[in-house]
């Protein structure tokens, strides 16, 4: 049975890299099923397009956010926490590596005896103890391979963790670039509003129009004004929300001058099962699934008798000089065959709770995958509709700024009202707001779509766990 679950961990961690088919695990009381991939997304493969970048980072142009994702790099703590529970994991791989090997232990004695009646007796010891228990069955060795595939599979975490940080900065940046604009916009419409109750109150005084257009302007100006200090709010905590990230005191102090960056149709996307190899928490599960493998073999194997072999020598007497005499000198080798017979069920017990981990593990990679694959065709989908959406808003913007200069120079010579005014500005900011909203919502998914596809980068700080930390 446990060589059965080995064989499917095995089958289903590489067949991302070959062809998804089913395995059933039956005998565990469920089903691992993988559906099979298409040779192409279904979403579109965008062929028309520029090959996608694999270094994404540097495909965005923007040499700040470059450097505040190395600045991420170094201080974000949830980054910190991937790298210690890889250092942990590589500790642990090294643990049940020394299990494999004999182990060795000095050690020097003294002994005071008192009898009830007479003078006491000093006693001296020194001693080597070597012990070994002999991999017969192989289970040392299938926990060593399993304790390196975890630690690997920790090493993945952090690549992914890397990945993960890297796309919340560069949203996170977006975000704020986004939110600037957003204010910059907001102080524009002050302005025009103010303009607009300048010209008013002129005509006024002349008598060209009531007062009640006065009073409009006025509302219009202070509706503008407390839309100004709501969007001042929202930048202040988008900045404070990229500079926790970056581990930074949330100060407020980022302030971007850049704009989004300009995206064009992309291609090369590969295909589903090209995807998988690349993406770090996908390796991730498939060595844990492995690993499990070989943890499942192990504990069966612990049902089975063990030779261990121990010896001994030591020399010693009543004198400290008897320590180095080689006639007190006595060694002894010992070789025992244990096999369990009776421990409660402890070992039995055991192993199911390994096969019942081994089962989530089944079910964890095939989540993973899938989870995978729709994060995929989400983005491919999004793209093209985002790109559709940002050029019909554009128009709308552009529309809505001359349809304004027209009312404003109407207004100006009295044949329109103020309501046609306002009702024009609004509409103009209205537009340019969701242009800016849809600017960034194409620039966050085009992250997600490198994070999703492209799986890697080449940024200035390694992808490598040992490299990063200096091993």
């Amino acid at each position: 049975m446990a060589k059965r679950l080995l064989v499917i961990a095995t089958a289903l961690a590489t067949a991302s890299c070959s062809s998804l088919q089913a395995f059933e695990t039956r005998e565990f009381g469920s089903e691992g099923v993988l559906p099979s991939a298409p040779s192409s997304w279904s979403a579109g493969n965008g062929e028309a397009g520029a090959e996608l970048a694999r270094d994404w980072v540097a495909s965005l142009q923007d040499e700040r956010l470059s450097a505040l994702i190395d600045e991420a790099f170094d201080g974000n703590p949830s980054l910190a926490q991937s790298l210690a529970r890889y250092h942990g994991a590589v500790a642990a791989a090294r643990i049940d590596g020394a299990r494999y090997l004999p182990s060795l232990d000095g050690s020097v004695t003294y002994q005071r005896s008192q009898p009830n009646v007479g003078s006491g007796s000093d006693s001296f010891g020194l001693g080597l103890s070597a012990s070994w228990e002999t991999d017969l069955w192989g289970a040392l060795r299938d926990n060593a391979r399993a304790g390196g595939l975890n630690a690997e599979a920790a090493a993945e975490d952090v690549r992914a963790s890397q990945l993960s940080v890297a796309g919340l900065v560069a949203k996170g940046w977006f975000s704020l670039i986004e939110a600037r604009l957003q204010t910059e916009l907001a102080e524009r419409d002050v302005a025009t509003r103010q303009n607009s109750l300048n010209l008013t109150e002129r005509r006024f005084a002349r008598g060209l129009v009531r007062s009640s257009d006065v009073r409009t302007a006025r509302s219009a100006l202070a509706s503008s004004q407390a839309a100004l200090a709501s969007r001042q709010r929202s930048e202040s905590a988008s900045a404070r929300s990229l500079e926790t990230l970056l581990g930074r005191y949330p100060a407020a102090s980022l302030a971007p001058e850049a704009d989004f960056p300009e995206f064009g149709a992309i291609g090369g996307l590969g295909t589903p099962i090209d995807m998988l190899t690349r993406r770090p928490d996908v390796r991730a599960a498939e060595n844990r699934l492995t690993a499990a493998g070989f943890q499942a073999e192990a504990a069966a194997k612990a049902l089975i008798p063990s030779l261990s072999l121990r010896g001994s020598s030591g020399t010693g007497g009543v004198d400290v000089s008897d320590l180095l005499d080689l006639d007190t000198l006595v060694s002894s080798v010992t070789a025992s065959l244990v096999a369990p017979i009776f421990d409660g069920g402890r070992l039995i017990a055991q192993r199911d709770q390994v096969y019942a981990n081994a089962e989530g593990l089944v079910a964890s990679y095939i989540a993973t995958v899938l989870t995978a694959w729709q994060e995929s065709e989400n983005a491919i989908h999004a793209d093209g509709i985002l790109a559709q959406r940002v050029e019909n808003l554009q128009q709308a913007y552009e529309e809505a700024a001359a349809a304004e200069d027209l009312v404003v120079r109407e207004y100006a010579r009295g044949v329109s009202t103020i309501f046609e005014l306002l009702t024009a500005q609004s509409r103009r900011i209205s537009a340019e707001s969701q242009y800016i909203s849809a600017r960034r919502e194409r620039a966050t998914n085009r992250v997600d779509l490198y994070l999703a596809l492209a799986g890697d980068f080449s940024a200035a700080q390694s992808a490598d766990p040992a490299a990063y930390t200096g091993e």
